[in-house]
């Protein structure tokens, strides 16, 4: 990635000189599959006599001409940047070039639909990728209008920000003149364009307009698209959003475009969002995925107005579009759609991501140091999304929800279509809460780390409450000591339900928080510290609570609370407080009763990471073929039809350690074995096959013959996926081959292929690409797009060994490339600290 980084002083200093105006983009389409004709007008003013540069990666720069006079491209053009010097107060800039299609999902991404033979086009520009399609001033402070005009096949749709004009038809080509966008940031424009289908329907928004609305997809996709359904959700965000916000939808329209080889969930460009593949459901998918896919609509839909009307001036407030988005989008869930208990899977899910992410070295505060491209490029992480939305849900408790709301209001309408930082949201904050909120920020959001919260209880004879405090304690590296707002539960057992008793909500700040008004009350069976998760820290569980979660964990009747104390019980084991072992008990004990799809989801994950690397290595064979029999077990007990007997068998498929296992695999897939209400679907065919590919039971060839009964993008996925799973040393080294020794494969084939190599079941043959593994780091990061270098480095790197060997390899491969990248150093230091904990949880399991 040489010469394509911007640095945050670059960009200061760009600013300093630059203010843009406007941009007229013309695309032809129709040139060839490789590359496309960029033709861009830039008009803005500078200081006079002064110069800078603009951003374009391109094959061929044709023309540059500023402000009348012709510039020689191979002059200007270099290492991504076009110079200009003597800057006149008002300039216009054209310049001419062929721009490359990608198929890294960065850019103007191409897709080939493996079905028909359809060509589909997307952008995707966050961060630094509009420079791909169009020479720009590539930073979100120097916003413009944009007018996009494009000549495609005539058969196509074109889609764009502003709404989609009729075009003008010439022969087998089209061009359609979009109007200008209002004014907006570079990273939000948008292009998509191919014969996607379509269908359309409208709203009126709190002002009164009607808003046109749109969902896409591809053909080949388009009988599993439930469009319907799609938009009632919109529409319950949009009423949702614009009375909370009291500001109405600020775009001329509302397209919502499922995409495919997609990076991300989603991505808020304006107007025109465009979606994962994977939110159109070809199979049954789960609970967790259908709700994943309301709380995606509404994050991106909050971004409209969070992040797109009103934008970051750099990235280091990158917090401000991705967490309120997070937090929004949650409550929206909660309080606008049938997802009641989205709060519960928020806790189960973001809340997991974020204790995660917060206690890697790589941790960071929320509004994070940004340097310079790179840096923000790994810093859409846990902390940006997951702990930014859960200070803000600590921060909408502590001034008050209506106060929280009134203050977001006033923002948006004091700062439209501009660029802020954070003090321009506290200050607006303040004003309606009528609290200082300056110690709070520095102590939330301009420190790192997270606090672990335990009761101190004493009692007397009888069992009586004589003293109860909580303690607050902090990591060594990162000591701040936070003021909390959280609630105090006390749960009983009656009948066959553990319920809650009594509840006080409280702020809690300092070392030790006496809570006087519990002394006197009968010591509960359950004592739950940030009782509705209002309040971010790992919590403990005194010893007679641990001992009824443990025994009674189901039993407790409110889906957020059990998730509490799941997420309790998973952090004193990551934590090395108890054994992974008994970690494995319990969930195996108590998961078959779990309601909350989410939180299904999350703890099996969280059980195979258990058995796979945390369990001694000793007695992991024993622990992964006993997973597998308990999941097993729990998939035929299931309920016929429900959300838990597909998760169940997909976990156990997932989890399978022995040849009988395999064997039994085999048999679901083949119809020998069957299960009341779950049918051997297309997808789930395929998560079947990768188990039996993993564990040696199909060959290359079976493989090769379910691609070519499904030959799919996501039939492509699976194959890849299954092949690099395959227990071979010929195997492994053809995957590997294939991700390192060319750079041909699409981001999606490199995403799968990765996870199919580093699957546990071929553990043994990984010790053989550690060395070669930190050979490639730094030609990869040096050639690929950053997507591809994070998917290659982060997925090939075989965490599944969890060995001294693998940590002594990553900290000599460290302390000698001392002047690597950093933002390479980081992903190479979380891989490390995953094997670090790994370490030190095998050795509390063996005591």
């Amino acid at each position: 990635m040489p010469g394509e980084n911007l640095t945050r002083i670059e960009a200061q200093e760009r600013r300093a000189i630059v203010s843009t105006d406007s941009y007229e983009v013309t695309l032809d389409l129709t040139t060839g599959p490789e590359t496309f004709r960029s033709r861009t007008v830039v008009r803005f003013t500078a200081t006079e006599g002064a110069s800078t540069f603009i951003d374009l990666i391109a094959r061929t720069v044709h023309e540059i001409t500023l402000n009348g006079r012709a510039v020689d491209p191979s002059a200007a053009f270099a290492d991504s940047r076009i110079a200009l010097d003597g800057l006149a107060q008002s300039n216009e800039l054209v310049v001419d070039a062929d721009c490359l299609y990608t198929n890294t999902g960065e850019g103007l991404h191409r897709f080939v639909d493996p079905v028909d033979g359809e060509v589909y086009l997307y952008s995707q520009f966050e961060v630094p990728d509009s420079r791909r399609m169009f020479a720009v001033f590539e930073q979100p402070d120097l916003k413009a209008t944009f007018r996009f005009t494009v000549t495609a096949p005539a058969a196509w749709k074109v889609v764009s920000n502003s709404p989609t004009p009729q075009p003008a038809i010439d022969g087998d080509s089209g061009t359609w003149e979009f109007e200008p966008t209002p004014v907006i940031s570079s990273y939000i424009t948008a292009l998509i364009a191919g014969p996607y289908e379509a269908t359309f329907s409208e709203l009126t928004s709190a002002s009164g307009r009607v808003i046109p609305l749109g969902v896409y997809a591809r053909k080949s996709l388009w009988p599993f698209m439930d469009a319907d359904y799609v938009f009632d959700k919109t529409r319950e965000g949009f009423a949702y959003y614009e009375e909370k916000f009291d500001y109405p939808y600020p775009f001329a329209k509302y397209d919502q475009l499922f995409v495919p080889e997609f990076n991300a969930g989603a991505m808020e460009n304006a107007g025109a969002v465009t979606f994962t593949e994977t939110y159109v459901f070809r199979s049954k998918v789960t609970d967790a995925v259908k709700e994943r896919r309301v709380v995606t609509i509404l994050h991106e839909l909050a971004h409209m107005w969070f992040g797109d009307l009103v934008t970051m001036k750099w990235w280091n407030d990158l917090w401000l579009n991705e967490s309120f988005a997070e937090w929004a989008s949650t409550i929206a869930t909660a309080e606008a759609t049938e997802w009641t208990e989205a709060w519960t899977t928020f806790n189960a899910m973001e809340k997991t991501w974020a204790y995660r992410q917060d206690q890697l070295p790589s941790t960071h505060p929320v509004v994070a140091t940004i340097d310079d491209l790179e840096d923000v490029q790994v810093n859409f992480d846990g902390i940006t999304y997951a702990k930014g939305g859960s200070v803000l849900k600590q921060l909408a408790a502590w001034v008050g929800i209506e106060e929280f709301f009134a203050g977001v209001s006033a923002y948006f309408k004091k700062h439209e279509y501009s660029n802020t930082e954070l003090v321009d949201l506290l200050r607006e904050l303040e004003t309606t809460s009528g609290r200082d909120l300056s110690g709070w920020s520095k102590k939330w959001l301009e420190t790192a780390g997270v606090n672990t919260l335990a009761p101190a209880i004493t009692t007397d004879a009888n069992g009586v409450i004589t003293r109860f405090a909580v303690v607050q304690t902090a990591p060594a590296d990162y000591p701040t000591i936070r003021p909390h707002r959280l609630g105090i539960g006390f749960y009983d057992l009656q009948g066959d339900a553990l319920v809650r008793t009594h509840h006080i909500e409280l702020d809690v700040d300092g070392d030790l928080t006496e809570v006087a008004e519990l002394k006197g009350r009968r010591q509960p069976d359950l004592v739950l510290l940030n009782d509705d998760d209002l309040a971010y820290a790992k919590i403990r569980l005194d010893d007679r609570s641990l001992a009824t979660a443990g025994a009674h964990l189901a039993k407790i009747s409110d889906p957020l609370a059990r998730s509490l104390v799941w997420g309790a019980a998973w952090d004193q084991t990551r934590d090395a407080e108890s054994a992974a072992s008994d970690y494995v008990d319990l969930v195996l004990q108590n998961i078959g009763s779990e309601t909350e799809s989410t939180t299904v989801r999350t703890t099996l994950a969280q059980l195979q990471l258990a058995a796979n690397s945390y369990v001694v290595a000793d007695r992991r064979d024993a622990t992964r073929e006993k997973v597998a029999d308990g999941l097993w077990a729990l998939a035929q007990q299931a309920a016929a039809g429900s959300d838990s007997q597909l998760q169940f068998v997909t976990a156990f498929a997932s989890a399978a350690a022995t040849p009988a296992h395999w064997e039994t695999v085999r048999k679901v897939r083949d119809g020998e074995i069957a299960f009341d209400g779950l049918a051997i679907d297309t997808d789930l065919s395929w998560q079947l096959l990768v188990s039996l590919a993993a564990g040696g039971a199909v060959t290359a060839e079976q493989i090769d013959a379910a691609l070519e009964a499904d030959n799919t993008a996501k039939g492509g996925e699976f194959a890849a996926q299954a092949k690099a799973a395959l227990p071979t040393a010929e195997a492994k080294q053809a995957a590997w081959s294939s991700l390192i020794d060319s750079d041909d494969l699409p981001n999606t084939i490199v995403r799968s292929a990765a996870l199919g190599f580093t699957h546990p079941a071929g553990r043994d043959l990984l010790g053989e690409f550690v060395q070669p593994y930190f050979d490639m780091l730094l030609p990869v990061w040096d050639s690929r797009t950053y997507k591809i270098a994070e998917y290659l480095i982060a997925g090939l790197y075989p965490a599944a060994l969890a060995s001294r060997e693998l940590r002594t390899a990553t900290r000599e491969w460290l302390g000698a490339h001392t002047g690597a990248p950093a933002a390479l150093r980081r992903l190479v230091n979380e891989n490390l600290a995953g094997v670090e904990r790994a370490l030190a949880v095998q050795e509390r399991d063996a005591q």
